[in-house]
């Protein structure tokens, strides 16, 4: 159970993502551990683990306060709220089927306009490779300057807690989704940063609910943070530091896992997707270097070979 907890906390290290939608199955499909227990225990780790992720980012300076801020004022009140609402329901298994099928297809949604947004940079990349103009690439400069919306962020914090109270989804998945649709020019290590410290305060009062009204479980807790601790911190150290590109690339992938794994999807069933995404996604990248005469691989742009050749050749 720890190791599997650490290879979650890595996860949720590397993109905010992935606590509630895959330590929470990890529980209850392969430890028999019952869903409210495991929402219950998997609540409170989490309440000790979020913050060691993001007091590294903190350090490092990628993480956006004001956003931090206004999310917590819809998320603090009502993810207490959702752990009265699941009480009220009994287990909510209904409610959760429903609530997970919905997050799936916003997953998607979110998967597929990051892809998006994958294509263009990876696209602008190579054009200035290629000795073309193009503006920089995510994670070149520093934090960009966004404008904080307090409405809309605040009701995404209380849609994204309601939905943790209950389910212990949405920490990270549904919030990321969330804050990529508001806030399209915030970049890949500052939504990861400011995910994990917005998750503390939320995944706090929720995990207070829990151990007040819920089914908590000591030593399934104890196991939890013995793997997540080290790992969301191991995570958490590489994204601060690791180039946007590829922590944009990873959470890409990430919400098509975590989105797979909302629709049912057996464990091959989803490696073979994921394979082939990875895969489809290579071959395109190998296209669009090709398409702007930019070498895969080399940094060099490829347009001045041939004056060198001829130089050479003089």
């Amino acid at each position: 159970m720890a190791l599997g907890a650490f290879l979650v906390a890595v996860m949720i290290g590397l993109t905010g993502m992935g606590g509630g939608a895959l330590m929470t199955p990890m529980l209850v499909t392969f430890f028999g551990v019952s869903p409210m227990a495991a929402v219950s225990s998997d609540l409170v780790a989490a309440a000790v683990m979020k913050p060691v992720g993001s007091a590294v980012h903190y350090r490092h300076g990628t993480i956006n306060m004001k956003l931090v801020a206004w999310l917590c004022v819809g998320s603090v009140p009502a993810a207490f709220c959702g752990v009265l609402v699941a009480k009220a329901l009994g287990s909510g298994d209904g409610v959760q089927h429903v609530i997970e099928k919905a997050m799936g297809v916003a997953l998607l949604i979110a998967a597929a306009g990051l892809a998006v947004r994958i294509y263009h940079s990876m696209a602008d990349r190579a054009a200035r490779r290629a000795g073309a103009p193009g503006k920089a690439a995510d994670g070149d400069d520093g934090p960009p300057q966004i404008r904080v919306r307090p409405l809309p962020t605040a009701v995404v914090g209380a849609v994204g807690g309601l939905v943790v109270g209950i389910t212990s989804v949405g920490s990270g998945s549904l919030i990321i989704v969330a804050l990529l649709a508001l806030y399209p020019a915030i970049k890949a290590n500052q939504l990861v940063g400011t995910d994990l410290l917005q998750a503390v305060p939320l995944v706090i009062s929720a995990a207070i609910g829990h151990l007040l009204f819920g089914d908590f479980r000591l030593e399934v807790t104890t196991a939890l943070l013995a793997g997540s601790i080290p790992g969301v911190y191991l995570g958490s150290r590489i994204s601060s530091r690791a180039p946007g590109g590829l922590i944009r690339n990873l959470l890409a992938v990430v919400l098509l896992a975590t989105a797979l794994k909302m629709f049912g999807l057996g464990p091959a069933a989803m490696t073979w997707t994921i394979v082939l995404t990875v895969a489809a996604a290579s071959a395109a990248a190998v296209m669009v270097h090709r398409r702007h005469g930019a070498s895969v691989l080399s940094r060099t742009p490829v347009t001045q070979e041939p004056e060198v050749a001829e130089r050479s050749v003089a």
